[in-house]
Parts: structure tokens; sequence; C-alpha cells
């Protein structure tokens, strides 16, 4: 495979990424046949939106929209796709998916790229569960369409047809931290910044003095929680603290959890999953309250798509998810890094080529 700093043009280079890029192919495929047996329509959702979203840690990239007709006005290639599917759920769309090229700033790691392709799907009047079997439905599609046994990535490897494993985030922190989680979370929401911080210290985690509740559980997460899932199966993670539910609704008989989960497999993020708000007045409070922190954190806010709260109240009770469609691509041919199975990687800045 080639490294960021070879260009992908070279036909060498290219002859030995060429597999992997087919593969992708023959997945990208598989998944839309599954979706359309399913009775999903495909949607394209527009790249220029009002808003890039308003999640505190999302960066979305800044472009201005000039016609004849009105003064420019400030844009956004969108991170998600999930505004406008959930206008399109509002119009009377019930089983959708798109897999839509998203852009996300301050992101290039191995596991992350600044253009990428994520799969998202929603099911009208469905229960975020039926979400959990169309992972485990669309795992060992990806599988067999790439000729595959196993999932791998790095020193993890996963079997694609085995039943994932369901894991709550109390069970989670419990398990692999020592730590009691939902005793830092009140009934009717709010958090205990000092109660989790002793408990993470006492588990040996570091802190910054001014990490807040969420730097804190996002801490533990990724360095005693994530190398541990999707470990011989895929891992289920779910009913987040409902601080942490961005888009999601509370789950019912507990208002301290969200009907959110994610899909891990080799320690990989795979997907975000929501039981879909549609309060829109909780919403913009949410939104609200992460731009509030985004403006501390980063010196910077997002406007808020006024058409989507309006649509949001409109839309019916439904389900959605996230998938990283490359990343799937590299769990399914063995890459290391997200750029090998890019068919054309973006360019490194000061190098001009990618």
């Amino acid at each position: 495979m080639s490294s960021s700093a070879t260009p992908f043009w070279r036909p060498d280079i290219h002859a030995d990424r060429r597999p992997a890029l087919l593969a992708r192919g023959r997945i990208k495929a598989a998944l839309r046949r599954w979706f359309e047996a399913g009775g999903f329509t495909e949607v394209e959702a527009a790249i220029l939106q009002l808003s890039p979203g308003n999640e505190t840690h999302l960066h979305g990239f800044a472009t201005t929209l000039i016609d004849n007709a009105a003064a420019p006005h400030p844009y956004y290639l969108h991170t998600s796709p999930e505004f406008a599917a959930k206008k399109l759920l509002a119009a009377g769309e019930r089983r959708i998916f798109d897999f839509a090229r998203v852009f996300r700033n301050r992101e290039r790691t191995a596991l992350h790229h600044p253009e990428f392709t994520m799969l998202e799907w929603y099911r009208a009047g469905e229960d975020y569960d039926v979400l959990m079997q169309d992972c485990a439905g669309l795992l060992a599609e990806a599988a067999r369409a790439s000729g595959t046994a196993a999932l791998r990535w790095r020193d993890g490897e996963a079997d694609p047809f085995a039943e994932p494993e369901r894991l709550t985030l109390h069970d989670a922190f419990a398990r692999h931290a020592g730590i009691d989680l939902l005793a830092t979370v009140s009934p009717d929401g709010t958090t205990d910044r000092a109660a989790l911080a002793a408990r993470a210290v006492a588990a040996g985690i570091r802190l910054a003095d001014d990490d807040s509740w969420s730097d804190i559980f996002s801490r533990v997460l990724s360095e005693r929680i994530e190398p541990h899932l999707g470990r011989g199966r895929a891992t289920i993670l779910c009913e987040y603290p409902i601080s942490e539910a961005a888009l999601a609704r509370p789950k019912p008989g507990d208002p301290r959890v969200a009907e959110r989960f994610e899909l891990y497999a080799c320690g990989v993020e795979l997907a975000n999953a929501f039981g879909e708000l549609t309060d829109p007045e909780e919403q913009r409070r949410r939104f609200e309250a992460d731009m509030d922190e985004k403006q501390r954190i980063y010196r910077e806010r997002y406007p808020i798509d006024e058409d989507f709260l309006e649509a949001l109240a409109r839309m019916p009770a439904a389900s959605g998810i996230a998938l990283g469609f490359d990343r799937l691509v590299m769990l399914c041919v063995g890459a290391r890094r997200i750029e090998d199975v890019l068919w054309t990687p973006v360019a490194e800045p000061g190098r001009g080529r990618a």
C-alpha cells in the first residue's frame, strides 16, 4: 500500500492499491442491493448546507454562496447528510439510504480523512434495535463481497458473521475501567464532574484541570474502553449518558441514558446510531449548549439550521445511523490507513500530491 508521501497515480503504486479499490466497489454494490431488497430508497443529500452541524467537536469547511438574487452568504460543506435526510423523513419518506461524500476539518489520521464516504440510513416508525440487526447483516454482506472471513485492523480481528456483542456504557466502564459511570449522572441527566474525576483518577487516568465531565468521559472511553471493543466479534456499545446524546432521544424507563449506540470492530468505531429525537425545543437547547462549548474551546460557533428544527417538529418517530464506509472497507481488505481504500486521496498541504 502507498504512503501519504507517495503519489497515488504512479502506475506501480496504483497497481498495488487497485485490488482494495475494486473490493470497495464490490462492497458498495452489495450493500446497495441489500438496501434495495429491504425496501429502501437511495437519496442524495446536497453537500452545501446552511449549517455543517452543531456538535462541539465537529469542524466544517466554510465556503460562500454567490448568486444574482442575493448578497453573498456563508455556507458549509456538510459533515453528514443527517439534517437533509431528516427533512426527507418529514416530507414522507419511510426508508432511505445515502452513500454521502462528507467533509470534516481538523481530521487526518490513519482512520480519518478530510473527505470521506458516510453511509447513512433511516427507518421511519421503527425502533433503533432494528438498526443493530442491520449492522450485523451489513457486516456479513461486506465480508462476502470482499471475499474475507475476518475483519482486520492492526492486531485486531473480528468475525463478520458472528452475532455482535451488546454492551452498555455502564457495563463497559465497570468492566474495563472499574468506574460506576451512572453514579455520576443524576435522574434529570445532569452530570457530576467531581465524582467522575475522582473515579477516573483512582483508575489511573491522567486529567487536566479544565477537563469537563464530557472530556473525562471521552478520555476513559478512548483509553480504557475502545481498545477492547470488537475483538473476536463486533461490539454494539449502547445506552450513552444523555449528556452525550447529540440528536438521540432519551431511553424509556431511564432518563439518564439515550437511545444511542456505536458499532465497533477490531477496536475501530464503524457506526453511530440514534433513536431520533423529534422534540425541536430540546434539540435547540442541545445545539445551543454545544455551540457555547465550541465557542469556549475553539472560539467559533456554527449557525443553527432553523429549517431543520421546523422539519423536526413534523418528522415521524424514526431511527437512523451513520456508518464510515471507508473504515468498513479498510477492515474487509486489511488496510492499515484510510488512504489505502480511497481512489484519489486528498493531497496533504505543502506536497501538492497525495
